[in-house]
């Protein structure tokens, strides 16, 4: 059944009083919603007012004209959705607002029908027509509000990335510019900061990490900033690195220092993967000082390890690298060939047969004390290399 028109003189009964409206609905969100209370409830405030009051005129106009374009209105709901989502406040407030005005609107519609004798249809489809109305401004300012969201998650996730750029940049731009870069990223600023090289191809899956954490995923060697690595609360970072494939974690360094700890992490990563540091779980460069320095400079012990280790290199790889292993582990135990054969897990008499040996290749240089810290870092490197060699 096709509703009839409404009384043509209802528009000018509603704008006799429209003034009053508004500043009942006015009172009443000062009283109930508490983010615009007080006597002048901020500017804010005041322009949630003002867009009631056009609220208010639109919809007497739209009962005199019900094709009304409102395309002027649901922008002002759109700009005060992006105006929540700017102050980093959920719709609630403006929600309770529209909820409280059209609390308002109802109550003197049922006061005007009965002291003017609206009919029933009349009042049904004033309060319909309301509704209707609210449902779109609210629709415009939940848009609004998504709309600038996205806008200022994209700007914060590029000021994000600048910052973690600015971390592990060398020379470091210095601490006041990371700062002020770390405030505007909403970047708690932390004591310290630890590197992490990871492979690339990390599924996506996996990348799931706690806020706080900066990535580039992107890099040619992807890595992670964490801040304050030996802090509290990190313990459930490093189950996610599991999930992530091999990983190195840098020396814990200050925040200007990032490339530092970028550097050794990468460093400790490559080693990793060549099978000259243990693999899996994520290798941490504060564990390996010693294999790291050696293996840092591999080029240069490479170099010179026939005129260190000249007589063990001569042998045959089956035979050179026990008795390498012996002897660094017989150093590393100060000199004692019990515990080194425990190490070792072979018997003691194995021990000390193997280093005879080494004495009488070597003309007993090796049980010289100068030189030795140079005698277990080239040990060390011939070791670990013949056994990546030998997995290969």
């Amino acid at each position: 059944m096709t509703q009839g028109p409404m009384p043509a003189e209802l528009p000018d009964l509603l704008r006799q009083h429209l003034q009053s409206a508004v500043a009942e609905m006015e009172r009443e969100i000062r009283d109930q919603v508490p983010e615009y209370a007080g006597d002048d409830g901020g500017e804010y405030a005041k322009r949630v007012e003002r867009t009631v009051s056009d609220t208010v005129a639109f919809f007497v106009d739209s009962v005199d004209h019900p094709n009304a374009d409102a395309r002027k209105l649901t922008e002002l709901y759109m700009q005060l959705g992006e105006q929540e989502a700017r102050q980093g406040r959920s719709l609630d407030a403006l929600q309770n607002a529209m909820r409280v005005s059209s609390q308002v609107a109802c109550r003197r519609f049922i006061m005007d029908a009965y002291r003017l004798g609206w009919s029933r249809e009349t009042l049904g489809r004033l309060t319909d027509s309301l509704f209707m109305l609210l449902a779109r401004v609210a629709d415009a300012a939940a848009q609004g509000y998504a709309r600038e969201q996205g806008q200022l998650a994209t700007e914060r996730e590029r000021r994000r990335d600048r910052l973690r750029d600015l971390l592990v940049a060398e020379p470091s731009p210095g601490p006041e510019t990371i700062a002020e870069v770390a405030v505007a990223a909403r970047w708690d600023l932390p004591k310290s900061i630890g590197l992490v090289a990871l492979p690339q191809g990390a599924p996506t899956g996996a990348r799931i990490l706690p806020p706080a954490v900066l990535a580039d995923w992107e890099a040619p060697v992807p890595y992670l900033v964490v801040p304050d690595p030996e802090g509290p609360g990190q313990d459930r970072l490093w189950p996610a690195l599991r999930r992530l494939g091999t990983a190195a974690i840098g020396p814990t360094v200050p925040v200007g220092q990032g490339a530092v700890s970028l550097r050794w992490a990468r460093h400790a990563l490559t080693l990793a993967e060549r099978g000259l540091l243990p693999g899996g779980a994520p290798v941490r460069c504060v564990d390996h000082i010693a294999p790291l320095a050696t293996l840092a400079a591999e080029e240069l012990v490479g170099a010179t390890a026939g005129a260190v280790l000249g007589p063990l290199l001569d042998l045959a790889p089956a035979r050179r690298l026990p008795l390498a292993e012996t002897l660094l582990t017989y150093l590393q135990c100060g000199d004692n060939a019990v515990v080194a054969a425990e190490r070792l897990h072979i018997h003691e008499q194995t021990v000390r047969y193997r280093l005879r040996r080494i004495t009488e290749l070597t003309d007993g240089r090796f049980t010289e004390p100068e030189g030795r810290l140079d005698l277990m870092l080239m040990l060390s490197w011939l070791v670990r290399t013949a056994r990546a060699e030998k997995s290969a």
